[in-house]
């Protein structure tokens, strides 16, 4: 029998998939669309490429190149965007330092991630000076600000700097022809926060980016009209852009040509204002952001009917999904984590969803979706076995796809239990339905396991949340002596005259229903002023139970 293979010629090219190989197109399809840091500049696609040219070759001239590491503070910018490809284009590795752990916490990732620069917005010299000393590997300091007169000041002497960002741009060549390196070098690093212990670096190569950046794009761009971005859109990312690449969606903007808004610090009017003004038309955060943008005065006075919007980072609660709705918001969720890159699924509504009742397509906007494309995706038991796909039969949710991290740096052990028999573990537990859409209950963590049984926390909160006057909830399980756990549910009232006993009235609703046990229901509902948030504004349950969970034994 005759075998077939596939050679290459040696003169063909065989195109490794890089970062830098993401702009080949802007200039040109797409060189005059806009790229906005909002309140200080506006940017051509043609001058970002040449800035971004220009940053390589900066950085160059400082000595950084392959396998040099890059560590950057700042705020969502421009800067950030240009950090995003001109770093990774010289082979170096793009650490995005989350400004919002503690001092001790920066000071060990800074450590972990052996860097060798440090770009550092102005705004958080505070947090690095006292630890410039403890930074052994840091040989050089680049300062950021908004233009040449911040740089320049007089005032900034706490650092020993080698010079401004806009600085080393301008002096710098705008022309860089584009270098191959093996695909499989790394690219980027940040740090994730678990619940013990310090934070675990996560690392993505040059190929992952570039093939979750065309996956993503597809599965993002593939629906005739709900959820779908396209080149067509305004872009505005509210999710920090040191969390996981800003989910990786500022990539498929810049891939697709699409307008982009840096919103820099997060304050919800300056948000609304940037949609409205802008016309911004997709955007993602975690449901607490999206909370705190509702919960404004301005977001009931413009016009929000063309925004589409993806949660994720935890669960989207009806009642604030539905609110998103009232207000003509094309909302609906996605699912991923640090370590995958992250986008696994969107929740995407079908054609044929049309026909379908207005709870079962707010239930539908809600999951975590379907996967995108190249994802696969179990839910298994204890033992490793396919759950049904029927919509009710839970387990763990583990998935492979050409972009997950291949383990914890520097952490083989981490890294092992990560990638258990092939596949990544997420930890998290959620069911299939027979139309593929996936549903995350609840953390393995953050289960509520009383009396041998499971309780989700995700669903009493979402309960909670049915209350008008309830704007926040979580739910955790505190200790028992009989039960081993019992949940404990917290709430914050948007108003005076919150009547716990209602709350508990929708609990015993809900199970005289059928939609949870009766052994579900909490005895205990607390009033609180505030619920802690992580530093990626999840609720932080790792707190809720160092405060909480012995607390009524």
């Amino acid at each position: 029998m005759r075998k077939h293979t596939i050679s290459r010629t040696p003169s063909a090219y065989g195109y490794p998939l890089l970062v830098g190989h993401l702009l080949s197109t802007l200039e040109a399809c797409h060189p005059d669309q806009e790229i906005v840091y909002a309140g200080y500049c506006r940017l051509t696609y043609r001058k970002f490429q040449q800035r971004v040219n220009r940053l390589a070759n900066a950085l160059a001239a400082l000595g950084i190149g392959a396998g040099d590491t890059v560590a950057m503070l700042d705020w969502d910018s421009h800067r950030y965007l240009e950090c995003f490809f001109a770093v990774p284009m010289i082979g170096a590795v793009l650490h995005t330092v989350n400004i919002r752990l503690s001092p001790e916490q920066v000071l060990y990732t800074m450590n972990h991630a052996a860097d060798d620069v440090v770009l550092v917005h102005k705004d958080f010299i505070p947090l690095v000076k006292p630890l410039a000393e403890r930074l052994p590997t840091v040989s050089r300091w680049v300062l950021l600000a908004e233009n040449l007169a911040e740089e320049e000041a007089p005032t900034i002497t706490e650092i020993d700097f080698v010079g401004g960002f806009e600085t080393l741009l301008a002096t710098a060549s705008p022309a860089r022809e584009l270098e191959d390196f093996d695909e499989n070098s790394r690219a980027t690093t940040f740090y994730t926060t678990g619940t013990t212990g310090n934070p675990k670096g996560v690392y993505f190569s040059q190929r992952q980016l570039v093939v979750h950046t065309l996956a993503l794009a597809a599965a993002a761009a593939s629906p005739a009209e709900q959820g779908r971005f396209h080149v067509g859109d305004v872009y505005m990312p509210i999710t920090p852009m040191f969390h996981v690449h800003a989910w990786g969606f500022p990539y498929v903007a810049t891939l697709l040509g699409v307008k982009q808004v840096y919103p820099g610090r997060y304050e919800p009017a300056r948000l609304l204002r940037l949609i409205d003004d802008e016309g911004v038309t997709f955007s993602h955060c975690v449901p607490t952001i999206l909370h705190m943008l509702l919960s404004d005065p301005l977001a009931s006075e413009i016009d929000l009917s063309r925004w589409k919007v993806v949660i994720g980072g935890s669960a989207l609660p009806e009642a604030l999904a539905q609110r998103a709705l009232d207000l003509g918001i094309d909302i609906f969720g996605g699912y991923g984590m640090s370590e995958t890159c992250p986008v696994l699924t969107l929740a995407q509504l079908r054609p044929t969803d049309d026909e379908r009742s207005a709870e079962e397509l707010l239930a539908r906007r809600c999951k975590a979706g379907r996967p995108v494309p190249l994802v696969g995706l179990r839910v298994v038991d204890a033992d490793g076995c396919d759950q049904p796909r029927d919509g009710d039969s839970s387990g763990e949710v583990v998935v492979r796809a050409p972009w997950l991290t291949q383990g914890y740096l520097d952490d083989p052990e981490l890294s092992e239990a990560l990638w258990q028999d092939g596949y990544l573990h997420t930890g998290d537990i959620g069911h299939v339905d027979e139309n593929g859409y996936l549903k995350v209950t609840d953390r393995l963590k953050d289960v509520i396991k009383s009396g041998g049984e499971w309780i989700s926390s995700l669903q009493l909160e979402d309960l909670a949340l049915a209350h008008p006057k309830v704007s926040e909830a979580a739910a955790i399980g505190i200790a028992d002596e009989r039960w081993g756990e019992r949940p404990l549910v917290l709430v914050v009232a948007n108003s005076k005259g919150l009547d716990l006993a209602r709350v508990v009235a929708l609990f015993e609703q809900a199970a005289a229903r059928g939609e949870i046990a009766s052994w579900a229901v909490p005895e205990q509902i607390e009033l609180v002023e505030a619920i802690p948030k992580t530093s990626v504004g999840k609720i932080d349950k790792k707190a809720l139970r160092g405060q909480y969970g012995s607390h009524y034994l």
